[in-house]
């Protein structure tokens, strides 16, 4: 068995593992489950800080993202999308099945969104019915301030779609400080349950956007709409993945109960990109870096391919790769969630240390020795 140190999925705690091995019941019959389950989105809603409806879909990550613009969107509409990574970028894809017109806002790939800027695009070009913005995009490890950021589309009326998958849970993040209107996420990030479920936080304002609409959602399955009454009517609009909800509710459990938790990720992600620098490699990033994930380049002289493969076959520790305009440029450590432990980041390090030596790269110094002493 590998272990995981990817950007996603994570590793996930034997509690959590055991949950999903509990007896199941029939989850569209037992009234006991439709309370079960507000309970944890409820705590959801909690942990992030917010009376906004939580609601879990059956369906990984992407769903959420998917569901969002199949919710909102009717044909014609204008829709930013806020495009400073790969991620950021893919919005455009959703928008347009669904009839929108996305314009696209591109910043620079290597920092957060530059937020003046942005103001300054906002006052020749405020006619958008919502836009697209992603907190952490995973490919690159960009941290995006999606708080401020909504706060700024909301005075030209602008609603929020936040892509927090690689970002929650592992970065603070408070729905009530913000103007956000739908943030999605997923459960295989930080919060470190088995990929498989998305989560959706829905403001008021969505709600009455979605209801409101002259034309029919253009889809059953990606329809938030469909869940606003499941539990005063006792009904939801599939079979709900009861196991899995099983174990997100005990990954939710064990966040809850971490004090320390965005603390320790950002010890260990300042840590790592200290220990990686200091050792002569280079980060892709120049600045806003997520606490969740750490991109490096990859070294002149070897492949991502070959690193990745000698990771695995003589360490038996899987990162993460990348893909589009990163292909082959850079690899991936995720520390977020059950991968963010000093010891589990310490041990990726050395093999990828020894890994790069094997393949003729001079690291100039010990990684792991310095990631412990930065800690």
């Amino acid at each position: 068995m590998y272990k995981i140190m990817t950007a996603g999925p994570t590793q996930v705690r034997e509690n959590v593992r055991l949950a999903r091995s509990l007896e199941c019941t029939n989850p569209d019959l037992d009234l006991a489950f439709y309370d079960f389950y507000k309970e944890t989105c409820d705590l959801l809603s909690k942990a992030l800080h917010t009376k906004n409806k939580a609601f879990i879909l059956g369906g990984e990550g992407i769903l959420g993202l998917e569901a969002a613009c199949a919710s909102l969107t009717e044909p014609n509409d204008r829709v930013l999308v806020i495009d400073n990574g790969i991620f950021g970028k893919g919005f455009v894809d959703f928008v347009k099945i669904y009839g929108g017109n996305p314009v696209l806002y591109t910043d620079d790939y290597h920092k957060s969104v530059n937020i003046e800027k942005l103001k300054s695009f906002l006052k020749t070009d405020h006619d958008f019915k919502y836009a697209t913005i992603v907190h952490c995009d995973t490919p690159s490890g960009v941290l995006n301030d999606v708080e401020s950021i909504s706060k700024i589309l909301d005075e030209y009326g602008i609603m929020s779609v936040v892509d927090s998958v690689a970002g929650m849970f592992g970065e603070p993040l408070n729905i009530s400080n913000s103007k956000i209107d739908i943030l999605c996420g997923g459960s295989q990030k930080a919060l470190s349950a088995p990929p498989g479920l998305t989560m959706v936080w829905v403001s008021d304002r969505a709600f009455k956007a979605m209801e409101e609409r002259t034309t029919p959602i253009a889809s059953f399955y990606a329809n938030i709409l469909v869940f606003k009454n499941y539990y005063e009517e006792k009904w939801f609009p599939y079979t709900m993945p009861i196991s899995d909800i099983y174990g997100l509710r005990k990954a939710l459990d064990n966040f809850l109960d971490d004090q320390d938790v965005f603390k320790r990720h950002e010890r260990i992600a300042s840590a790592c990109r200290k220990a990686i620098t200091k050792a002569g490699l280079q980060l892709y990033l120049e600045d806003g870096w997520s606490n969740t994930v750490t991109v490096i380049k990859v070294p002149n002289g070897v492949t991502d391919t070959q690193i990745l493969n000698g990771m695995q076959q003589d360490y038996q520790i899987m990162i993460s790769g990348c893909f589009d305009v990163l292909a082959g440029k850079v690899i991936r450590i995720g520390h977020m969630g059950e991968n963010a432990y000093a010891n589990k980041v310490a041990e990726t390090l050395e093999a990828l240390q020894k890994t790069l030596e094997n393949l003729g790269v001079l690291v100039e110094r010990n990684m792991k020795e310095l990631f412990l002493s930065y800690l």
